[in-house]
This record gives structure tokens, sequence and C-alpha cells, in this order.
């Protein structure tokens, strides 16, 4: 054996040491940090869905203009997953994220001072690449820094998160609203405020190091053994005292390495199924929410922006409900129930809109939510998890394309298409989406609970052990799940 080889060999038997550590509480307040972010993605993602019509009003843009300027920050955030990915990968978790979040206060603060549709696209295209990055690199410190057991709870709880920030918009804007705020100034400080958020995370994050997985997959021993201790209460006595250089994996390998396992494969598919699903349903009816209600005349804007509040509270609970229950439902069961209450939730709204009943609208909406944020849990997670261990954050950013592909044209056209089809006929069209996830969980996805806890990888990035594919968890998981 080679000496490169033989170091390598002591990183991979390093890592999956590594991941099967119980972890500490400086590993759990990392995971927490990394999570929290999504609260300013969910403000600065969708709280111009609460300012469209002040927009509309100043701007006068057409419709597929408005659509743009709402899908610019999906494009961008597509693009910044990929480079946001790889970036982690190369150059280690801790450079990415500390950029993103300076990219975060200073693009949210300059959506402010638009002073034209184009500009307003153009600077929610700019933030958007660092709201896909961070969600990547932020997957990846929780894969790797979060407790045995807990990675795939704390990875399922983005929705809440997303419900959180989201209330926290509605919240914020329906009291400027009620203030008697200039509607001109109301959407430039609602759209601009998400910098607060992001330099008190800036800072919070000042102080977290890279990961100890990812110090010992570039051959960083020394610090991988300071970081490990303090996350783990492990300081990894099988790695050396000194530094060694590993060369590093080639991105190219990182799809090979998914399709050499039959159950990694399966569950990658279907991640990117569910996130490009989840995603579009989302980013049609319920990013357009307020706006469908108060255009089809169901509420006025001031109630409509109690209604959405009240609607996302129940998500937000059902974000957090979801992740508790994964460990008895596992992976499928979570996504079969999401996916099938939004489907036929949305087929009622279409019909209370087609019928013209209205308060039964605000009903249909809110059980589609709480389907959302169960079918929206686990994507991500599976992604990151079955993913090889020396392409996590690549993983996450990869998962994540999906999810922002599908926002980005829903969104973007969604407009058009209720404008041309009605918005009856465009929602059964949208409940076609939440039908594929259901399918996709249903044929595509093996039971995977616990997969990280198990696996064992070789050097070539394929896993030497396997993954119960029949549903039902293994011994090991059984025993973390109780």
């Amino acid at each position: 054996m080679t000496a490169q080889a033989e170091v390598r060999n002591l990183s991979d038997v390093a890592a999956r040491h590594v991941l099967a550590k119980h972890g500490t509480d400086t590993g759990r307040r990392t995971g927490w940090l990394m999570i929290s972010t999504i609260l300013i993605e969910a403000w600065d993602l969708y709280s111009i869905s609460f300012l469209l019509l002040f927009v509309q009003a100043e701007f006068h843009p057409s419709a597929g203009m408005l659509g743009l300027a709402s899908a610019a920050v999906q494009l961008g955030a597509l693009i910044g997953a990929v480079c946001g990915g790889w970036f982690a990968d190369r150059f280690g978790r801790r450079k990415v994220f500390i950029t993103t979040m300076v990219l975060f206060v200073v693009l949210a603060l300059a959506q402010s001072f638009a002073t034209s549709m184009w500009e307003l696209v153009i600077i929610r295209f700019l933030l958007g690449l660092p709201l896909g990055s961070d969600i990547s690199t932020g997957y990846a410190y929780i894969m790797e820094t979060m407790p045995k057991g807990k990675r795939e709870v704390m990875g399922n709880r983005w929705q809440g998160m997303f419900g959180l920030g989201e209330i926290a918009a509605i919240a914020v804007i329906t009291v400027m609203y009620l203030s008697g705020m200039d509607h001109s100034l109301l959407w430039r400080i609602g759209l601009g405020i998400g910098a607060i958020p992001a330099l008190v995370l800036l800072i919070g994050r000042l102080d977290v190091p890279d990961t100890a997985l990812w110090l010992i997959q570039r051959g960083k021993f020394k610090q991988a053994k300071t970081v490990a201790k303090k996350m783990f209460d492990d300081d990894l006595p099988m790695l050396p005292d000194e530094d060694h250089v590993i060369e590093r994996p080639r991105t190219r390998d990182f799809l090979a390495g998914i399709w050499k396992d039959p159950v990694r494969k399966k569950a990658s598919i279907f991640a990117w199924i569910s996130n490009a699903m989840q995603g579009a349903e989302f980013a049609a009816f319920a990013f357009y929410l307020p706006f469908i209600l108060v255009l089809t005349g169901v509420s006025g804007i001031a109630e409509t922006n109690f209604i959405t509040g009240a609607i996302y509270i129940l998500a937000t609970i059902s974000g957090f409900v979801g992740p508790a229950i994964t460990p008895r439902l596992g992976h499928r069961g979570v996504a079969r129930w999401g996916f099938g209450m939004a489907f036929v939730c949305l087929l009622l709204a279409a019909l209370f809109l087609h019928l013209d009943w209205k308060p039964l609208v605000p009903l249909a909406a809110a059980g589609l939510m709480w389907g959302h944020y169960w079918a929206a849990s686990n994507g991500m997670t599976i992604a990151s998890m079955v993913a090889p261990s020396r392409y996590k954050a690549t993983a996450s950013g990869f998962g994540y394309i999906f999810v922002k592909l599908a926002a980005f044209l829903t969104i973007f056209l969604f407009p058009v298409l209720f404008e041309s089809l009605g918005v009856p006929l465009a929602t059964v069209i949208v409940s076609v989406l939440s039908l594929t996830g259901y399918l996709a969980a249903t044929y595509v996805l093996p039971e995977v609970y616990g997969y990280v806890e198990q696996e064992e990888e070789s050097s070539d990035g394929a896993p030497r052990g396997s993954t119960d594919t029949t549903g039902a968890p293994s011994k090991s998981v059984a025993e973390e799940r109780s």
C-alpha cells in the first residue's frame, strides 16, 4: 500500500468513527445555528409574496415581470446551491458560510433601494446566490456535527424554521400596513429588514470552526483532533498528530459514488423528485396565496395577512411535528402522508374556488400547508444523509438545485398560468405535482432512516455495508429510535 493510500485509509477510518459518535452540546448548538439560517432564507424568499401588491402598485409590471421579480431569487439560489456545495467541499465549510452571511446583509439592504423592476430582479437574483450556497453548507454542517440519531431530525426541521420565518414576515408586514405606512416605503423596508437577522447570525457564526469530517478528509489531522474533541469529546487517537497531504476527491465521481449502491441511488432519486415536487407545489398556490385571496375576493389585504398568518402558524406546528414523528413513521411514511394531504387539499381548493365557496378556501389552504410541510421536510435530509461522506456539501447543493429550479419555473409561470386558465384550473394542474411526490415516496424511496449511522464507506465512495430496504428498521435503528 502506498503512503497516500495509507493516509487515505486512516482518514476513512476516522471519518466513519466521527459519523458514529453521539456528539456533545457544542455539536447540537452548531446544528441549531445552521438550521436557523432558514429563518433568513424564508424572509428573503417569501416576504415578497406579501408585498407584491405594493410593488405592483408602484412599478405596474406585467404578469411575467411580476413573476420574474418573485422568481429571480430562486434562480440565483439554484446557481448558489451548485457553486456553494462545490466550494464548501473544496475550500472548507467555514469560509463559505462566513462569505454567504456577509452577502446576505449587503444584498438584503440593497433591495430597499431598487428604482425599477429590472433593478429589483437583478438584486434578488444576486441575493439568491448566498441563499442557495448557505443551504448546502448548512446541511453539510448538520450531517457532520450533529450526534448520531439526531442529524435527520434536525435536518427535517427546515420546514418548521421556514414557517417561523414566514410568520415573522407576516407579523412585521401586517403591523407596518396597519400603522398606515406609505406603501412605497412599506415594501422597501419589508424586503430590507432581512439584513438584521442575517447580521445576528453572522456574529453568532464567527467562532464556529470547520467540521472535523472535512478536516479529516483534507489531511488536517491536528485541527481535526481539536474540533472532534470539542464536538464529540473524542480526540481521534487513530490519527497521527501531524498533518498530511491527501489528494482531493474528484467532483465528477460524486454521482458515480451514488450510483454504485442501489439503496443510495434510489434514495437520492427520490430526494431529487421530492425536492422538485414540493418546491413547485409551494411556489405555485402557497407562494401566491396572499395574492390569490385578494384577487379572488376571499378577503381584503389586512384580513388576508391575518388569515395567512394563522395558516402559517398551523404549518409551522406541522413543520416541527413531522421531524418528531419521523422515527416512528420513517421517511417514507412522512413523505406519503405529506404529499397525499397536499394533493387532496389542492383539489379541494380548486373546487371551492370554482364553486365560489370562498370561506372554505382558507381551510383547504391550511390542509395543504400542513401536508406540504411534511412532504418537504426530508428531501434535503435524505440527499445529504445518503451521499458519500466526501461529497456531503456537493450532495446538499445538488439536491437543492431541484427545489430552486422547480420554484423558479413555477413562481415565474404561475401568474401567467392563472391569468390564462383561471386560478381553479391552474390549481388542479399544480395538484399533479403533489401526486407525483406521493407516487415517488411509495414506489421509489426505500426506508433509509438511520442510513448514515449504519453506513461503512470504502475509499472509492461506495458503501461496504447495506441498508434495510424493506421499510422495516434494522435492529440498530430501532434501538436508536427508542
